[in-house]
Formats: C-alpha cells, structure tokens, sequence
C-alpha cells in the first residue's frame, strides 16, 4: 500500500512495514471516542470505515485501488496484469483470449487459452522478466539446484507448465516448478 505509506487522516495514524520478517500495514487511532475498522474485503482489497455516532453507522471512508496488479487473481489464469496497459490483464506469451481481439483482455475475467496444445516433444518455454512469480500452491522447490537443472527438471515432466529461480535477487539459486495453470501473475 505505497500510496498511504505516510498518509495520515486527523483521528488515524498509518504505518506500513517490510523487513525480513514482516509485511504489516497497521493504524492506531489517536483520539478517543473516535473509531475505525480497516476490512480486507474477499476481492483483495482494503476498505477503511469510520463510526458515525449521529448516524449510528459505518461509513465507508477510503478504499485501494481495484485498478491496480495488487489483487489477488486480478486477472485469470495463465495472463498477467501491467499497469502500463488498458485494460491491465493481457495473456502471457503462448496464450490468447478465448474470443482472440488481440493480445490484451476485454475485462479480468475473460480466459486465457493456450494457442497450441502441447505433446511433451519439442515444447519450449518463453522467459518472462520483471514479474511477478505465479501463485505457488501446489508448486514444487527444490533449493539445491541451480536454473539450468531445474529448466531441465520442468522439460522431462510433461506436466511442467513454467519453471523460476527461488532466490533472484541472491545470483538465482534453487528452483520452482510449477505443474498447474498460471495464477496471479
């Protein structure tokens, strides 16, 4: 939530942390007979309500971004989300929508069909940079291998749909496999 890193509201203080341990995004309200509630709503965003005791109701008072890449399954399966584009979902490199208008997506919702089927003779796979890893349930890692072993790994398994490094940013070491469709990329 960057955009409310330092954001301060009169009765609420905000404060966001990432560190080796931790991702938390916590407020604490600074007056008394003030009260708020932050909601994680089942579509993956943040909503924020104060009390208004007049009314004796919760007011919606500020709501992230439902445009962003943030949420999760923001768009289906085997496609990706990029701010940079309009509409944000567009199918991954070997994939187009079902009802083809081009590369990008209609909506969030429309499918991702791969555009040859595969025969586990032959098939290859295409890098993707500057992404954001799929979802990982159900993903096989392997920490001792390195990324030519693990290409090699996802080669001979004809139900290997994508293959990564597990730690990028330490000389990209150790191996991810992935065996189901593409998820929250």
């Amino acid at each position: 939530i960057p955009e409310m890193q330092n954001w301060k509201f009169a009765y609420i203080v905000y404060n966001f942390t990432e560190n080796k341990e931790d991702v938390a995004f916590t407020y604490r309200v600074t007056t008394p007979n003030f009260y708020a509630k932050l909601t994680m709503r089942f579509e993956g965003f943040l909503e924020l309500s104060t009390w208004d005791p007049d009314m004796l109701e919760w007011n919606v008072f500020w709501v992230s971004s439902t445009a962003d890449c943030n949420i999760y399954m923001g768009c289906t399966a085997n496609s990706f989300c990029d701010t940079n584009t309009s509409p944000n979902c567009n199918c991954i490199k070997g994939f187009e929508p079902r009802n083809p208008q081009g590369g990008a997506l209609e909506n969030r919702s429309t499918e991702c069909v791969r555009k040859t089927q595969l025969n586990c003779n032959g098939d290859g796979f295409f890098w993707l940079r500057n992404m954001k890893l799929p979802d990982t349930s159900g993903a096989i890692v392997d920490k001792r291998i390195g990324l030519k072993e693990c290409e090699e790994r996802c080669i001979e398994n004809c139900n290997c749909t994508a293959f990564a490094n597990t730690n990028i940013q330490n000389g990209g070491s150790g191996c991810v496999l992935w065996t189901r469709e593409l998820a929250d990329i």
